[in-house]
């Protein structure tokens, strides 16, 4: 049998790698901070540690065939920077991988990055993907072109009755759902592909994702188009006025917002079921960001 560890197994996609790898038949390490999070995980077994400090790794990739890292931050927490998690723990578990001898590192990033390697967030990402590239390990990197949970804010607009969105609203985005991701992930592994730019089955432009939610939430949203140099006005001052936690995912998400984010299409779980089943739940709150792992 296989041994795949799963890092950042908590956090939203990380749930789905360790239930997908365990369902094609693969023995699951989950590399957890805390056990108490993490009793409802699909593993066969908790590794307790935490990626930031290098010396809690130490040992625990013998015998691992693949690592697939999720580990990465949207809100800083614990003190913890994007720099710390998302680059140094992703270095320490890389490293440590090599010692082991593991047959494959994977790792999810972000799809566009190169065009977005001025946001602090994506900058870390992108230099760890550098450093993983240039390892001895064969490697396989995941870029999504975004989750379904990052489209929970067009419902809650829709619910609000009126969809701010910036103009054109013509950018374009594939989102793709966890579970599908965590397939594509398991696919993209097993057959030795270095780098997979993903994403769901459906495209649709931002006015299109507005005119879904308020289909999908039963009674008009009419949309206001914003210019964009408010979306460019934002960016420049949201670091000077707010914390780290609350501009650094907005950085990431107001840029994003200004490309076509879209990957080859792969799963079978549409956005219009998603928003379908998140209507009938109007006291439920999205689930939170897909980026949100724990280190």
């Amino acid at each position: 049998m296989k041994t795949v560890f799963v890092a950042g197994a908590t956090g939203y996609l990380g749930r789905f790698l360790c239930a997908e790898y365990s369902r094609r038949g693969w023995y699951v390490m989950a590399l957890v901070r805390d056990r108490c999070r993490a009793d409802d995980l699909a593993a066969d077994i908790l590794i307790e540690a935490e990626a930031t400090r290098p010396e809690t790794l130490a040992g625990t990739l013998h015998g691992v065939d693949l690592v697939v890292s999720a580990l990465g931050i949207t809100r800083q927490a614990d003190g913890l920077t994007y720099r710390d998690v998302d680059y140094q723990a992703n270095l320490n578990l890389l490293r440590e991988a090599e010692r082991a001898g593991v047959k494959r590192f994977a790792y999810v990033h972000v799809l566009n990055a190169d065009a977005m390697r001025h946001v602090p967030l994506v900058a870390a990402k992108a230099d760890f993907v550098d450093v993983l590239r240039a390892s001895v390990l064969p490697s396989t990197v995941i870029a999504p072109s975004g989750y379904f949970s990052d489209m929970g804010d067009f419902l809650s607009m829709a619910r609000s009755g009126r969809v701010w969105l910036f103009a054109p609203g013509t950018h374009r985005i594939n989102p793709i759902h966890g579970a599908d991701l965590a397939a594509a992930t398991a696919e993209a592994t097993e057959a030795g592909t270095d780098w997979l730019d993903v994403g769901g089955p459906e495209t649709f432009n931002h006015r299109e994702l507005a005119q879904l939610a308020a289909e999908a939430v039963g009674h008009p949203a009419p949309i206001t188009l914003l210019p964009d140099w408010l979306r460019k006005l934002a960016l420049a001052i949201l670091p000077r006025l707010t914390p780290r936690r609350i501009h650094g995912p907005a950085q990431f998400f107001l840029t994003a917002m200004s490309m076509d984010m879209v990957g080859a299409r792969f799963g079978t779980r549409t956005l219009t079921d998603h928003f379908k089943q998140l209507a009938v739940q109007p006291s439920a709150s999205p689930p939170s960001t897909a980026m949100e792992d724990s280190a």
